[in-house]
């Protein structure tokens, strides 16, 4: 990683969908510290204020999501690409979430696909299944095999059980789980929950050492693993 840091990313590129997120925020400043990348790209439905540091390290394109194809050129020349990208049922109702966590998500794979992305990295779930009777697990899951079928030369799907996190907007049934199980982690850290940083710092693990398959499925155990594997910020 320190020759990585070294020069500046070696001409690597990246790009990041759903920075605005909670995992997203933490993973762009994982990789500006560490400079991972010589080139990184927010694409978002709008634009990000960032402090000034990072607004001349990134940057950003706006795009519609609802005509996604038109927007071709921002997935254009990445090596590799980070999707954190979603919404809750609360916030969008039922086909508003199946929309962004799904169908967005899989047109943004099939773009970056075609634009030269080799490894793409999807934030997905713990209990993901196309199966499930619930529909936040059956979305999850439709959406890991249509970017597994994608075919990326590397596909690493991060299925985090509950992040703990300090969310900047207001969930207060989440902020009272996050409480009891912030407790339950002392106990059985890997179990039930996982620090955002936690996660953020695993995707960047997942890229410098990609492995030998084309998919690799994380679970939260193997995130936690993953994510003590590298070092902190500044250590």
């Amino acid at each position: 990683m320190a020759a990585a840091a070294a020069s500046g990313g070696g001409g690597r590129s990246c790009f990041v969908l759903g920075a605005s997120g909670e995992t997203g925020r933490v993973l762009l400043r994982e990789l500006l510290a560490r400079r991972l990348f010589s080139r990184v790209t927010l694409i978002g439905r709008r634009r990000l204020t960032l402090g000034e540091e990072a607004e001349t390290a990134v940057e950003q394109a706006v795009v519609d999501f609802e005509r996604l194809g038109e927007h071709a050129a921002a997935f254009q020349g990445h090596d590799v690409g980070f999707c954190c990208l979603g919404t809750t049922r609360a916030k969008a109702g039922a086909d508003g979430f199946v929309r962004v966590d799904r169908d967005y998500v899989a047109q943004a794979a099939e773009l970056a696909r075609a634009g030269g992305c080799k490894h793409f990295v999807l934030q997905s779930s713990q209990g993901a299944n196309a199966q499930s009777r619930f529909l936040y697990l059956r979305v999850k899951g439709e959406v890991e095999n249509l970017v597994q079928a994608v075919g990326f030369d590397h596909c690493t799907i991060l299925r985090p059980a509950v992040l703990l996190c300090k969310r900047q907007e207001s969930r207060p049934l989440e902020w009272i789980s996050q409480q009891f199980l912030g407790v339950v982690a002392r106990v059985c850290p890997t179990a039930y929950s996982v620090p955002v940083e936690t996660v953020a710092r695993a995707m960047v693990a997942c890229v410098l050492q990609p492995g030998e398959g084309k998919v690799k499925v994380l679970e939260n155990g193997a995130i936690h693993a993953l994510g003590k594997a590298v070092p902190q910020q500044g250590t």
